[in-house]
């Protein structure tokens, strides 16, 4: 606990060293979060012990989104015990590509962007498994807004840079991080009567997760985890910047819920086979029927590459 204390503590000072209203880009789809969290801090890029390759959708009416993601820590050859007289070690280095797509029909926007990341983990332990790692992500974003000849409103277009950067702790029982999102500002639109900003902010995110194994024998985790961000503003609602997630892990299944929304209803399943995963993300509405308010459904597939071809993963090391 006292990693999540320093880590905390450390982001609150960030955030109060800072003071423009917007969102998290990519925002969409929501499973990202759950599924490839190296989107929201580049230092978690590499933290896995193998190269993951990652695609998520979502669907929510006549909004879609998409990413497609890889992540890997690099490695090198080193002698070993194959045939061929070579195996591989993880270097120090993680490296991390994205990219997005989204269209939001509630106001006719269209997002998408690629980023590539790079993160250096340094060994808190002898036996490597405790790491803290630093990372940085650049961006190049783009944005569309659909215009309305009805109001006499114009489309307008943009295509701009960004940074990412980030800090990460992780065992393998425990990891938590803070990450600043979108450091450069975006452009604006002050040619023209209707002032127009591209609705994106710098964001500060913490996250933090511990695994408690309830059966060995049965292979049963459950992980409870927090994501806290904020922006410039430094606007705080608990309903707002306060998401908890929990994972209960069965042997290679996983179940969960993920109040990113606590007007909804949320669950996700995932099932892990020996080199793949596939998962999904639905979120129902709280005070309608689900015939009348769209649902947001998702789904989410995974590829994970060993470097010694062996299919081996750790037990347990989603």
């Amino acid at each position: 606990m006292l990693l999540f204390r320093k880590t905390l503590l450390i982001f609150l000072a960030v955030t109060a060293c800072n003071s423009l209203f917007g969102q998290q880009l990519p925002f969409n789809p929501v499973s990202y979060r759950i599924y490839t969290p190296f989107v929201l801090n580049p230092a978690a890029a590499g933290s896995k012990d193998y190269l993951s390759v990652d695609m998520n959708a979502g669907f929510r009416g006549q909004s879609h989104s998409q990413i497609l993601s890889a992540n890997t820590r690099l490695t090198k050859k080193v002698l070993g015990y194959l045939p061929s007289g070579k195996s591989y070690a993880y270097s120090n280095v993680g490296a991390g590509l994205y990219g997005y797509n989204e269209y939001e029909a509630a106001d006719s926007t269209h997002n998408a962007g690629v980023s590539a990341s790079a993160s250096y983990h340094i060994p808190l332990s002898g036996r490597g498994l405790s790491f803290i790692s630093i990372g940085a992500s650049v961006k190049g974003m783009y944005h569309f807004k659909e215009g309305n000849p009805d109001r006499d409103l114009p489309s307008r277009e943009y295509w701009y840079p960004n940074v990412d950067l980030g800090v990460y702790v992780y065992n393998p029982k425990a990891y938590a991080g803070i990450s600043l999102t979108n450091l450069l500002h975006p452009p604006k639109d002050t040619a023209m009567l209707n002032n127009y900003s591209v609705p994106v902010s710098r964001q500060y995110h913490f996250t933090g997760g511990y695994k408690f194994v309830l059966s060995e024998s049965m292979d049963i985790v459950l992980e409870p985890s927090v994501l806290i961000h904020t922006d410039d503003s430094l606007s705080f609602d608990i309903k707002e910047s306060i998401e908890p997630l929990i994972k209960l892990y069965v042997g290679n299944f996983c179940i969960g819920t993920y109040f990113n929304d606590y007007s909804k209803v949320s669950f996700f399943f995932q099932y892990r086979y020996p080199k793949f995963y596939i998962g999904t993300y639905f979120a129902l509405p709280k005070d309608s029927p689900f015939y009348k308010k769209a649902l947001t459904s998702e789904i989410a597939v995974g590829i994970n590459f060993s470097p010694n071809k062996s299919g081996y993963t750790k037990s347990g090391h989603w």
